[in-house]
């Protein structure tokens, strides 16, 4: 009991406002802005829209409106207003100063879950860098707003002493992590030119955040990696070995969630991270079925593909939560696949879909290699996998995964393909 009061005390108020300019479905925008509130720990006490052709320059909002709020902000004991569109630094100012209590928007609200959730050294630098980036921008007009503004919710983040506000500071602090993301990311480069090399294939987890990409992640490798009901739950990319049904290993990674106007000096922070998704031979693209949206969540995250350069790689549709789907035609087909991940369901024909839509690298195949041969069975535990294996008066009969680079070699040795004994 202690525990929770001193939990809830820890809390922010705050008030979620946003501004219906038809650009967007404002409804599912604030929605979803509530549901990152309540990730970074914050107590929603109010949400307002208003309908305007555009933002006032100066308040977002207008004076009038914004005076109102400040009175809510008094009566209801808020501390913090969290805007659902881009603001200024005068328009942080100006607000700042008529309601008196903490103004952050959508921008820093994600940048600041993403502070709380790096865990890796690659992590903690790409959101450092998307902080300060983000400053930047909004120096210009702050001026005594920037004492009260902190890093965010609970002021996490990159320092909130006035000193960081200088340009020149914040201009060296982005050029020092800058530097060492690029050494990070040549590591990177390096560990995917060996998997490349050792015939690695790589399949990458990717969707909107909240989907269930960890559960599946989880349901696939038995990683352990972390599972809430939160967005942006995991934020580190993962990368497990999965052996699939017919021999092959490939690497599975799991990578950040996307979601509705990502900021976009998140994902230049993160853009060698999400590129790793362009270097994949199949992308597993996560759904929640259950979304009532989930069609502008699917265009959402296929733009963002796009855009990385992955429009050629094969993708997977996987619609999870299926056990929240009723009155709908569950078919699965190559590209389409219906799942559960918590319930693990569904995960036999998923496996079944991945090998499908891979490339073809090796073929399983029952050999019956003579005595003199020898040496052949030997490179075929080298280069693939010996599934059985029986001496006979004939020779080695090995059933047993072929390398693409031994299967000229193999075909003498054929007695019948493993898609001829299945059937």
């Amino acid at each position: 009991m202690i525990h929770e009061l001193q939990q809830e005390k820890q809390q922010d108020r705050v008030m979620l406002i946003g501004i219906n300019t038809r650009e967007y479905d404002a409804e599912f925008s604030m929605l979803e802005l509530n549901e990152l509130a309540k990730t970074a720990n914050c107590q929603v006490v109010s949400t307002y829209i208003q309908n305007r052709h555009a933002p006032e320059a100066a308040t977002c909002i207008g004076t009038g409106k914004l005076q109102e709020i400040a009175q809510l902000v008094k009566t209801e004991k808020i501390n913090c207003l969290i805007f659902d569109t881009e603001l200024s630094g005068m328009q942080m100012r100006n607000i700042s100063e008529i309601a008196d209590c903490k103004v952050i928007d959508r921008t820093m609200l994600i940048l600041d879950i993403f502070a709380s959730r790096a865990r890796t050294a690659e992590g903690k630098i790409q959101v450092s860098l998307a902080q300060y980036q983000d400053r930047m921008t909004r120096l210009t007009g702050m001026g005594k707003a920037l004492s009260r503004l902190g890093g965010g919710i609970g002021t996490r983040g990159p320092g909130e002493t006035r000193l960081e506000t200088d340009k020149r500071h914040i201009r060296n602090r982005i050029a020092f992590l800058k530097k060492a993301l690029a050494e990070i990311e040549q590591h990177r480069k390096f560990l995917t030119k060996c998997r490349q090399k050792n015939d690695f294939l790589t399949v990458a987890i990717v969707g909107y955040t909240n989907a269930g990409k960890s559960t599946l992640f989880n349901a696939l490798t038995n990683a352990g990696v972390l599972e809430e009901n939160q967005l942006f739950a995991t934020l580190d990319v993962t990368a497990r070995r999965l052996l699939l049904p017919d021999g092959r290993t490939v690497i599975l990674s799991d990578t950040v969630g996307f979601i509705r106007r990502l900021p976009h000096h998140l994902v230049e922070a993160f853009r060698s991270t999400l590129e790793e998704t362009a270097q994949a031979d199949l992308i597993l693209h996560v759904l929640d079925a259950s979304e009532p949206d989930l069609q502008e969540r699917m265009n959402l995250t296929g733009q963002l593909l796009n855009d990385l350069g992955c429009a050629e790689i094969p993708q997977i549709h996987v619609l999870n939560k299926s056990d929240l789907v009723e009155n709908i035609e569950k078919k699965n087909h190559s590209q389409t696949v219906w799942i559960s991940a918590k319930r693990n369901a569904g995960i036999p024909e998923l496996l079944n879909a991945i090998m499908q839509n891979l490339p073809q690298t090796a073929e399983r195949l029952t050999l019956c290699i003579p005595y003199q041969n020898g040496g052949f069975a030997e490179r075929i535990r080298q280069e693939g996998k010996i599934f059985t294996e029986e001496y006979t008066s004939e020779g080695i009969i090995v059933n047993a995964l072929i390398d693409q680079k031994l299967l000229a070699e193999a075909r003498q040795f054929i007695i019948k393909l493993e898609q001829e004994n299945d059937s």
